[in-house]
């Protein structure tokens, strides 16, 4: 947390004490790590994924990601028969930020994110970590049952709204919602800008804008924010 803290407060400081070269912080990277799990949603991971290696390697190592698994490392199936190689398992204490996307919420019995929230070991490994979590969305459903969002400011993919605000969060109609130690996105292609939203709030709107650029990508909606 206090690492955290530290990214936070020196974010706006990155590339002006360096003539403009946008280079890692001296703490060391924002050590982002993405969860993955059969049935996730391909789009859901692919575009955080993307966006945060891509300002990694832009800004000479500021951002470092890799795709977690809850288990043991291996493939994992993803929602429309993707195979990925995933390297190695969740690991809190080597990560700052946790990405849930989501995937598979509207059948209850087959793969996604329903049999992450039937894990009640995870979840209460989950709420217990000293990291941010972040979820894309019904990634959002998945802190939910883990108690992280109850009382919170949140938002989910639009089909599962109506679960979240039952569950206790405060629903915001917003493409990324920040509430400050809490960072949920809503629909499926949300992910782009919950990700270039991580880069500017952790390391700058000048490396943000320079992603957005190689990407030829113009962000939607209003980061909402607490």
């Amino acid at each position: 947390m206090e690492r955290r803290t530290f990214l936070r407060a020196s974010a706006l400081s990155v590339g002006a004490a360096t003539g403009g070269a946008l280079t890692a912080e001296a703490s060391g990277p924002l050590r982002v790590q993405v969860l993955m799990f059969d049935g996730v949603e391909e789009l859901d991971f692919v575009a955080p994924l993307e966006v945060l290696s891509l300002a990694g390697q832009m800004s000479g190592g500021a951002i470092t990601t890799r795709m977690v698994t809850t288990g043991r490392p291996g493939t994992v199936t993803c929602s429309y028969g993707t195979r990925v190689a995933v390297p190695g398992r969740w690991s809190p204490e080597d990560a700052d930020v946790l990405v849930v996307p989501g995937g598979g919420y509207t059948d209850r019995t087959g793969p996604g994110v329903h049999r992450l929230i039937a894990d009640r070991a995870f979840l209460r490994e989950l709420a217990a970590a000293d990291v941010l979590p972040v979820a894309i969305c019904t990634g959002t459903m998945v802190l939910s049952a883990a108690g992280m969002t109850r009382g919170r400011n949140a938002t989910t993919h639009s089909g599962a709204k109506a679960d979240l605000a039952a569950q206790g969060a405060t629903v915001i109609n917003a493409r990324v919602v920040d509430d400050g130690d809490l960072i949920t996105a809503g629909g499926i292609t949300s992910g782009l800008e919950l990700a270039l939203w991580l880069i500017e709030r952790f390391v700058g709107a000048r490396l943000a804008q320079r992603v957005e650029t190689v990407l030829e990508y113009e962000r939607r909606g209003t980061v909402w924010r607490a």
